[in-house]
């Protein structure tokens, strides 16, 4: 399979997820050294080539990776600002004020760039926990030759994602909230791509991180933060990532396979901690969703561990697929001791309580008045605890060369009602988000059942070859059928 198929297929036709035929190798005549120097979208347009290989032209390539991070308002795209005793990757200086930013702002270049290419048109499915939606959106909104569906789990979103999605009113954005939780919404959209017919029929495309270019747009700031910490390349980096569907830290998987120095990666969960208690344990166990103040990680099923558990089972394919299939019908994967080894050896863990998370915030605004949100304190928390089981190098009392980086995953201000529960003060409201206030809404109420969004989708995108039917009366007259059977709220459009 190409690169280019690869972006347009988002799930493999069996139902699984993609991996790169290998994973390059940029130690060989020490390649990654002599890119220490090079701005944000100098070294994405580096690490996005060794995938992408010869299917887009170099001088496309780099157009539009520079492209891709114009919105961002800071000179770095991703700084690093030293708190404490950890550095801080701050990853919400785009579009939405989240990390997503990264990936999806180049995501949907690129989506626009092949299909402008070959003349065609694409149906784009996403679930989103809550930042992937306004950062899908802001990357897709406007975008030719693309439909955007962005489904999001009814009141277990932040008041302010929820405005960045469904404010955003350009013609081809269709925000739906579905009455359940974001895995609710990851299994519809599963069940979307792995209908073969409807897929094909509708050109669909995934944004959320299923789709592999997002992981490899993300590795980028792995070795950047890296560059600027140790620009004699003489150190190592230990990251602390906030952990809910586990893509983001898959991407410093990759970075570290591809020869980064990482010395540890520390999967940090919330209070849904299936991912913690796998690390722990072996066993991989689907619990009921709990609601936390940090809702991108309240996800009870993490899709991309999928990925991970491929090189885990070394490269293995049928024993990936073995382990899944018990896994869906059981809702429990384990693994042995020898191979729980092998995963520790990958990652240490830690679950930060909702108590501890509130801990965090506060303590860090009164000792560095600095304010975290929730998902970045989770990662706080998680060092905190974890520093007992670190090698040595990783205390900076050791005197190594050592850096333990938190990766900040979106501005405090997008939750600030934990924040202000943790430490009685507001973040300050970039103008971005302010201006959300007084903007009109659209979206539409569904029952969490993949036929009820499919026929929503065919309503709207009726013809095969991609053209929109504008929202006349018989698109009304179905959303009216529609709520008998599937308990439709309606389409919104109000003044908040």
């Amino acid at each position: 399979m190409t690169f280019e198929q690869a972006v347009f297929e988002g799930l493999a036709p069996d139902g699984g997820l993609l991996v790169p035929h290998f994973i390059p190798d940029v130690r060989k005549n020490e390649e990654w050294k002599k890119w220490k120097d090079l701005k944000f979208h100098e070294l994405a347009y580096e690490i996005a080539s060794k995938f992408v290989g010869d299917e887009i032209p170099q001088a496309d390539l780099k157009k539009l990776m520079k492209k891709s991070y114009e919105k961002f308002t800071h000179d770095e795209v991703v700084p690093t600002r030293t708190v404490g005793d950890v550095e801080i990757m701050e990853l919400f200086h785009g579009p939405t004020f989240a990390f997503k930013d990264v990936a999806l702002q180049a995501l949907g270049n690129l989506f626009e760039y092949f299909l402008l290419r070959n003349n065609k048109r694409i149906t784009v499915v996403g679930a989103t926990s809550g930042d992937t939606g306004s950062a899908a959106i802001s990357g897709l909104s406007g975008k030719k030759n693309v439909e955007c569906f962005i489904l999001f789990p009814e009141g277990r979103v932040s008041p302010i994602q929820q405005l960045q999605m469904t404010s955003v009113l350009d013609d081809n954005v269709h925000c739906i909230a579905v009455q359940g939780t974001f895995d609710d919404c990851q299994s519809i959209v599963k069940n979307l791509f792995c209908d073969l017919n409807f897929k094909k029929t509708y050109s669909l495309g995934a944004v959320n991180s299923i789709n592999f270019a997002r992981i490899m747009f993300q590795i980028t700031y792995y070795f950047y933060t890296y560059y600027k910490k140790f620009p004699n390349c003489d150190g190592t980096m230990s990251f602390s990532v906030p952990t809910g569907n586990y893509g983001d830290i898959l991407a410093g998987y990759y970075a570290k396979k591809m020869g980064l120095p990482v010395q540890h990666l520390i999967v940090a969960t919330n209070e849904n901690d299936i991912l913690n208690r796998f690390f722990l344990d072996g066993k991989y166990s689907q619990l009921t969703v709990m609601q936390t103040s940090s809702p991108s990680m309240d996800i009870g099923i993490s899709s991309n561990f999928e990925r991970y558990l491929f090189y885990l089972f070394g490269n293995n394919n049928t024993k990936l697929a073995q382990q899944m299939a018990t896994f869906n019908q059981s809702g429990v994967l384990e693994v042995d001791e020898a191979t729980l080894k092998r995963a520790k050896n990958d990652f240490l863990a830690a679950k930060c309580t909702e108590a501890q998370c509130k801990e965090t915030i506060a303590k860090y605004h009164k000792d560095h008045n600095y304010m975290l949100d929730p998902h970045t304190a989770c990662g706080v928390n998680a060092v905190q605890q974890l520093k007992h089981k670190m090698v040595p190098a990783c205390n900076a009392a050791s005197g190594a060369k050592h850096s333990m980086v938190v990766l900040a995953t979106a501005h405090p201000a997008k939750f600030s009602s934990a924040v202000v529960a943790a430490c009685g003060v507001e973040a300050d409201m970039p103008a971005g988000l302010r201006d959300l206030r007084d903007k009109p809404v659209r979206f539409t109420v569904l029952a969490p059942k993949a036929p009820t969004i499919k026929e929503y989708i065919k309503s709207t995108v009726p013809d095969p070859t991609g053209s929109r039917n504008v929202y006349t009366t018989k698109h009304y007259l179905f959303l009216a059928s529609l709520s008998a059977a599937s308990a439709l709220v309606g389409m919104l459009l109000a003044k908040k």
